[in-house]
């Protein structure tokens, strides 16, 4: 069974993009362009790992995070920030890795692996 990604983002390029390489590289994905949205989803789809924009609408980033870290049944999904505001490193207290828009895919591929243990 193939390990399952979700995807917040509200810019459906960036959604489409990352979803499509994800994909391709054997995951199963899911995706939300909110943090409201992204809390049901992590309920429903219960997923092994979350990348993660930080500007989004009505819930940002930061708060998807912050009550994602509440529940100690998605506390230690890891997370990686995908985000192109300056200080984005200085958002999320303990992320995988943080990486700037563009996205480096070599990059992201490796850490997703590792951070999902592969």
């Amino acid at each position: 069974m193939a390990r399952k990604i979700l995807v917040s983002d509200d810019e459906p390029h960036i959604v489409k993009y990352l979803t499509s390489f994800l994909d391709d590289s054997g995951y199963e994905t899911c995706s939300a362009s909110n943090g409201e949205e992204g809390i049901e989803i992590l309920r429903k789809d219960k997923p092994d790992l979350v990348t993660l924009d930080l500007q989004m609408p009505g819930d940002t980033g930061t708060r998807f995070y912050r009550n994602m870290s509440k529940d100690k049944e998605f506390k230690d999904i890891p997370v990686i920030v995908v985000s192109g505001i300056p200080g984005r490193h200085l958002a999320l207290p303990k992320p995988v890795a943080v990486f700037e828009k563009p996205i480096d895919r070599d990059k992201l591929r490796a850490t997703v692996r590792e951070a999902i243990g592969e």
